[in-house]
């Protein structure tokens, strides 16, 4: 027992230094936007100042960024729900054909992921142009939604794969036909799974910049682009970067403690195979 101890010490310690790593970037971040510029850019750097939440009211108050959160958060949902549901079904009947009937399909799919988001960003614009649905929440759930669909289809068929085919046998026995045995069967024993899709899916949606740059207006700006207006040279405007940085987060951070549980699950599911 001992020994077991002392072989995961080392462990911890690397873990607890990749966490700090990690945690650096936000920490500061935060600290910047509770400082004055002329103490967030002091050499050497000052750690004791006057905490102020003035930059947090300019840029959720009187700069409205709440308006631009709600933006994210319909064309997030929006492309969650869609493409979690489509993929869902794509990757159930991949996951029922052969492998070699099927691994044509998946790569098809994941070179269509393999292509710079730049190469298609103009193509979007020009098709959403023709359409008139430049400046609306529809261009940019369908851009999202196919850009991360082959990612959703190839995460939700690991999780079909890893279902015992004795169970679609004996729903079949039983009487149910193809829905009911998607639907009744192979959905609840992977239900840990779409909670892991669904937040990644949001997590793609909810940081998406550059289709976002294009696709969007005044009306429909998302989070990123809102920050992206304030920074560049001028020192001023990087406290009030920060704390639109930090506000961001906080979303992502209570959906995915709420959903902790189920993402433990999620990412578990398969681990042992029955």
């Amino acid at each position: 027992m001992r020994g077991g101890h002392r072989t995961q010490i080392p462990l911890f310690l690397a873990l607890a230094g990749f966490t700090a790593v990690n945690l650096t970037p936000v920490i500061w971040g935060f600290l910047t936007s509770i400082k004055q510029p002329v103490d967030a850019f002091a050499v050497p750097p000052r750690f004791i100042f006057a905490p102020t939440f003035e930059f947090h009211w300019q840029v959720w108050v009187e700069k409205g960024f709440w308006h631009f959160l709600i933006n994210s958060a319909v064309i997030s949902v929006g492309t969650v729900v869609t493409s979690v549901s489509i993929g869902t079904m794509a990757a159930y009947g991949l996951s029922r054909l052969s492998s070699t009937t099927s691994r044509g399909l998946l790569f098809g799919l994941l070179a269509m992921r393999m292509f710079p988001h730049i190469l298609l960003a103009i193509p979007f614009f020009v098709l959403a142009r023709i359409l008139g649905l430049v400046n609306t929440y529809p261009a940019m759930i369908l851009a999202l939604v196919a850009i991360n669909q082959p990612f959703t289809i190839w995460l939700m068929r690991g999780f079909f794969v890893d279902v015992p085919h004795e169970l679609y046998e004996a729903a079949e026995i039983d009487g149910c036909d193809a829905w009911q045995v998607f639907s009744r069967v192979a959905l609840p024993v992977v239900r840990p799974g779409l909670w892991v899709t669904a937040l990644f899916s949001l997590l793609l949606a909810y940081n998406e910049f550059l289709f976002a740059l294009v696709l969007t207006g005044p009306d429909t700006k998302t989070l990123p682009v809102a920050i992206a207006e304030y920074g560049g040279e001028d020192i001023n405007y990087w406290s009030l970067s920060a704390a639109a940085a930090i506000g961001i987060m906080l979303p992502i951070v209570v959906f995915m403690m709420a959903l902790q549980r189920h993402l433990v699950r999620g990412l578990a599911l398969g681990a042992v195979k029955g």
